[in-house]
């Protein structure tokens, strides 16, 4: 079954990408120190409603993508439950020890991982990667041979991948038996490593000769394809994070849904 992706252009896809990836790393220091939980929650609301009215892409696929990110806060929120200090003792079952406590702190942590996820995804869902390494060497003065080398390992995952595939099926040909025990596990890594690894080292020297060939050691001006500038939806990214911190902040205050403030132990 052939499945098309539909993905149409937000404001977000036209901000300039390596003033998104500083804008989106000073906001994952920020959220470090957060520790308020409503204000917390908040602001992982507003930015899954980032993520779902301007992703580009259609709300169904979006929900799919972050179906795993439930799991991760899952995962991270019940270790602090279950096994966090506090005074007011919800549940006790041998080693397992439920107070409000580390309740409200597992489910910070687990927010805080969420939110990280969601962001990332974001990030991801509305950033071209070869437009964010133009802006790198436009913006950032990032050495091309280094900018272009990221870009071709990119575009050569996919041929690996296809490579992969190719071996697989010529070994289902050629009826390869399958070993058992530790000796199959070493068979199977030899069996795929070692062909993968000769293409890649034939494949990296000659993107190699190529790149040195074009003068991408030189330090002189290039001239680049795509020009990648700074436009009014880069003061609109930055305004809607700070509007949405703000906004969060004051929700966190006046309407809190947790009756607890900072979550941090002995606070």
């Amino acid at each position: 079954m052939n499945m098309e992706i539909v993905h149409k252009h937000t404001w977000l896809n036209h901000i300039n990408p390596s003033m998104k990836l500083i804008v989106m790393i000073t906001l994952f220091l920020f959220l470090l120190f957060v520790h308020y939980l409503n204000w917390l929650l908040y602001l992982t609301l507003f930015a899954l409603l980032l993520l779902w009215s301007f992703s580009g892409y259609s709300r169904r696929l979006v929900l799919l993508m972050t179906l795993p990110f439930f799991l991760v806060f899952l995962s991270t929120a019940s270790s602090m439950i279950m096994f966090g200090k506090g005074e007011t003792t919800w549940l006790t079952w041998g080693m397992i020890q439920v107070t409000e406590e580390s309740f409200y702190r597992g489910v910070h942590i687990g927010l805080r991982a969420f939110l990280f996820a969601v962001l990332g995804l974001l990030f991801a869902l509305t950033t071209r990667p070869v437009l964010l390494f133009y802006s790198l060497m436009q913006q950032f003065g990032l050495k091309p041979k280094y900018a272009y080398s990221f870009m071709a390992g990119i575009r050569l995952i996919p041929i690996m991948m296809e490579e992969f595939t190719t071996i697989r099926n010529a070994r289902k040909v050629r009826g390869t038996r399958a070993r058992k025990g530790i000796k199959r596990l070493i068979h199977i890594i030899q069996s795929y490593s070692i062909p993968l690894l000769a293409q890649s080292i034939r494949r990296a020297h000659r993107i190699a000769v190529a790149m040195e060939t074009k003068g991408f050691e030189g330090d002189g001006e290039r001239t680049y394809f795509y020009k990648i500038g700074f436009s009014k939806f880069d003061g609109y990214f930055i305004g809607s994070i700070i509007l949405m911190i703000s906004v969060s902040y004051v929700l966190s205050n006046y309407l809190p849904i947790f009756p607890t403030g900072d979550v941090r132990y002995g606070n």
